[in-house]
């Protein structure tokens, strides 16, 4: 990345800003150029914002979340469904699966998927802590979210098979069209998920 001609600070700025997913040099210049005119209105409070949530922020020993407490909220909450979890690869898949409002039960983040090319393994993922959790008692469905992906399919197969004897129902999700979705701009795979998915009327 080019320096630029306004000093080290600025261009520590631009190149942590490049690190960001979705940016680019480009994309970081324009930011850090945005950050600067809005000083007082947005820079300030984003570096307060940053700097808190550096020191508060902390993963749930129990499920993997992020929150400022541990347990997390959703540990805590006692309206939840205690019986059903449902195991996302990462934090970002638990939000998305709360912004839908349709999970009632709590979560297992795994924080990430086995993947050999990547030197990604079974052990390097949150999965002993699953097997724990399900072993407990007091369990009676694990729901498994991991993404359509061959690496998602992979660990969704590895968990079965790890957890099949633990006497706890184990279900997945259903891969196919999305609400709303017209079938002749869906993916072959997308279309094969739906067929085989299909259940009757």
């Amino acid at each position: 990345m080019r320096h630029t001609p306004a000093g080290p600070e600025l261009d520590r700025l631009i190149s942590l800003l490049a690190k960001l997913p979705g940016f680019g040099p480009r994309s970081a210049k324009r930011a850090a150029l945005h950050l600067l005119r809005k000083r007082q209105e947005v820079m300030e409070p984003l570096a307060l914002a940053l700097t808190q949530a550096a020191e508060k922020v902390v993963t749930c020993s129990i499920c993997g979340n992020w929150d400022s407490v541990d347990p997390c909220a959703i540990c805590a909450n006692q309206t939840r469904q205690t019986g059903i979890i449902c195991v996302v690869e990462d934090v970002g898949d638990l939000w998305a699966m709360e912004r839908s409002g349709a999970h009632k039960g709590l979560y297992h983040v795994l924080g990430g998927v086995i993947s050999p090319l990547d030197g990604v393994s079974a052990d390097d993922l949150n999965i002993a802590s699953l097997a724990q959790r399900a072993s407990a008692g007091g369990v009676k469905e694990i729901v498994l979210a991991t993404s359509a992906t061959i690496d998602g399919q992979t660990t969704a197969h590895y968990l079965q098979e790890r957890l099949e004897n633990l006497g706890v129902e184990l279900t997945r999700l259903s891969h196919g069209v999305p609400v709303g979705g017209e079938l002749d701009h869906l993916d072959e795979g997308t279309l094969a998920a739906a067929l085989k998915s299909r259940r009757p009327l």
